[in-house]
């Protein structure tokens, strides 16, 4: 998603989520004005009109003491900068002179500078110079220019890579409590803080509200949260042992054999190096068997390159992803049905029994022109009653097939079809939610024993989902928002529109960047990884809003097929074919994998555990359910 130009219980969780507060980094560069108040007094400078209400304004009295009292980088100091002696040494050796869409690296303090003096939006420009000094370490700054954002530009908007609305307000108030939750020594609070945008699930700005509670940040000392939790049963969705219970605080739980369950989950599709979809050379990894051993490769066959030297050594036997998954704490896959999978139910019913995996078995609903009938050109019309027609055959050969089946989790239709691939979901949300909500209609009324989910593209269209899909038990969402996970704003607008349980059914980050060593685009990935889970256990049953189930992460390895040049899938490429809020603000679509392939001439057998999968392992996902 990029950003355009228009643009005490804790215990407890800690376990449960793996997280462990971070300690406040070392500042990469300093500034010679960090301002004279380290929480800016806005009533001191100004006053607040419409707080809480429509057409939010902050209007600015005394901008004298308001800049005095902000610092270097921070609205409205714009001339502050301009006396900072780095900036007269970048710009006296035209360090500066490229488009500020270009400063996006490692070097974080040539990128602050370049954002402080872009011309860009101010909302967007401001919140640029704030995600600078926080990735600097600059972290009290960083929360003091997120907070200006808030108060000085609520209306500001941008687009995504997808032409949807980006509110950088909002984001920056996530990015406040994120970073507040992140490092307690902090000792902060953002007071009766809220921001939201009514109305912004249609993509249309026109029509957009912007509802801001600029609130307050305080100095706080460290003390007891209250757990707040209700074990009176509200409501139970299922009959068999997968039951989705709501409970009187309406908080939402997945329970399998009556026992809290909480998706730790995969998407997996190991495909080898070489093999493409564009060339019809893929082959389904539960039946490759390259080596004629009678067992899958991947799953069973695959070993560790411990060394990374390319070589199976004597000290690298072979282990199978379903036991690397395992030991990485996996407890769910995340695939899609396929009618010619003749070992499908052999296959994953080994995955179960003996690794205590189990499925959400998916059905693309027309996305990729998937079962409908449709060419890709034309695309899936989930108008037309041929094609919706095929489309149902097509989940009911699953859900036939598979219902009894003990591994089966949830049932997950489409995948971010709103987006658009071959489909016209983006054109016609009402149809293809009330065609989704037919379905649903259809699973329930034969298997009452397994939730129905649907994933969505983010929460674009979420008030239409609502309305036509109300069969829908669970709301699934595609959703890359950066390292500070999905944020606050993302589960209250979920819980406040649609009073559901909620997966991410996508989330992840690639470990590769540009003018970035290896190992330094390892550690960023894990670190959108911690950010991204860490977010969803905080508003698991009893923590936030307490609608989170879970998540699945995107994705097993790397697949070297699947960027703009698709001409050679033996070559492991670095297009960047969208943007969005990554490490160097592009996303590199054939390094999503938490392990590698490496050199690929040991494919599709080797595997390189990069750090995520060790993070996941090691302490995010060390502990059960």
């Amino acid at each position: 998603m990029k950003i355009g130009r228009a643009i005490s219980f804790f215990v407890y969780l800690s376990l449960l989520s793996g997280m462990l507060y971070a300690r406040l980094p070392e500042a990469e560069f300093k500034l010679s004005d960090y301002g004279a108040e380290e929480i800016v007094n806005y009533k001191l400078y100004g006053s607040f009109e419409n707080s809480g209400k429509e057409k939010f304004k902050y209007i600015i009295k005394n901008r004298p003491g308001l800049i005095k009292a902000s610092g270097t980088g921070i609205y409205p100091n714009k001339d502050g900068i301009f006396q900072e002696p780095v900036y007269k040494e970048l710009n006296k050796n035209k360090k500066l002179e490229a488009s500020h869409w270009t400063y996006s690296g490692k070097d974080h303090e040539l990128n602050f500078y370049k954002w402080s003096v872009a011309g860009e939006a101010p909302g967007v420009k401001y919140f640029n110079v704030a995600l600078n000094l926080e990735r600097g370490g600059l972290i009290r700054h960083a929360i003091k220019a997120y907070y200006s954002v808030v108060i000085n530009f609520p209306n500001a908007v941008g687009f995504t890579f997808w032409k949807t609305p980006w509110y950088p307000a909002v984001a920056a108030g996530d990015r406040i409590e994120y970073l507040i939750k992140k490092y307690p020594e902090l000792e902060l609070e953002w007071k009766n803080g809220e921001i939201k945008v009514l109305n912004s699930f249609d993509g249309d700005v026109g029509n957009d509200v912007v509802i801001c509670s600029p609130g307050k940040l305080i100095n706080t000392k460290n003390k007891e949260e209250k757990l707040n939790i209700s074990l009176k049963v509200k409501k139970i969705i299922g009959k068999g042992a997968v039951r989705l219970v709501q409970y009187k605080n309406d908080h939402w739980q997945l329970q399998v054999g009556e026992k809290p369950y909480i998706v730790k989950g995969m998407v997996y599709n190991p495909t080898p190096v070489g093999q493409s979809p564009e060339f019809g050379t893929l082959t389904d990894w539960m039946q490759s068997d390259l080596n004629k051993n009678g067992a899958p490769d991947g799953p069973y066959d695959s070993w560790v390159d411990k060394n990374l030297n390319n070589v199976q050594d004597s000290d690298e036997p072979t282990i199978g992803d379903f036991k690397l998954m395992q030991e990485m704490g996996v407890n769910t896959l995340r695939i899609y049905h396929e009618s010619d999978h003749p070992n499908a139910q052999k296959s994953l019913g080994k995955l179960y029994k003996d690794y205590g995996i189990m499925v959400i078995m998916g059905n693309f609903v027309g996305m990729y022109a998937r079962d409908s009938g449709a060419t890709w050109k034309d695309g899936t019309d989930y108008r037309n009653p041929d094609q919706r027609a095929k489309m149902l055959k097509s989940v009911k050969d699953m859900v036939m097939r598979y219902k009894d089946e003990p591994y089966i989790l949830m049932w997950m239709l489409g995948n971010e079809n709103v987006f658009g691939g071959a489909c016209n979901a983006d054109k016609f949300p009402e149809e293809f939610y009330k065609f989704l909500n037919e379905l649903a209609v259809w699973i329930h009324s034969v298997d009452p024993n397994h939730p129905v989910a649907l994933s969505n593209g983010d929460v674009l269209y979420l008030d239409k989902l609502v309305k036509y899909a109300p069969e829908i038990d669970i709301i699934g969402a595609n959703a890359y928002r950066g390292e500070a996970g999905f944020g606050k704003s993302f589960y209250r607008s979920l819980k406040e529109n649609a009073d559901k349980p909620v997966i991410i059914t996508e989330y992840g980050c690639p470990a590769y960047f540009k003018d970035m060593d290896q190992d330094y685009a390892e550690t960023m990935q894990a670190n959108y990884h911690e950010g991204n889970w860490n977010n969803i256990a905080e508003n698991t049953y009893g923590n936030g809003y307490g609608n989170a189930i879970g998540g699945v992460l995107f994705e097993w390895m790397d697949e070297w097929w699947k960027t703009m040049n698709k001409a050679d899938p033996k070559k492991h490429k670095i297009d960047h074919p969208w943007g969005g809020p990554f490490p160097d603000g592009n996303m590199y679509e054939e390094w999503l994998g938490v392990v590698a392939q490496g050199d690929g001439s040991q494919s599709p057998y080797i595997r390189q555990l990069r750090k995520t999968y060790y993070l996941y392992k090691d302490k995010l996902w060390k502990t059960k359910n």
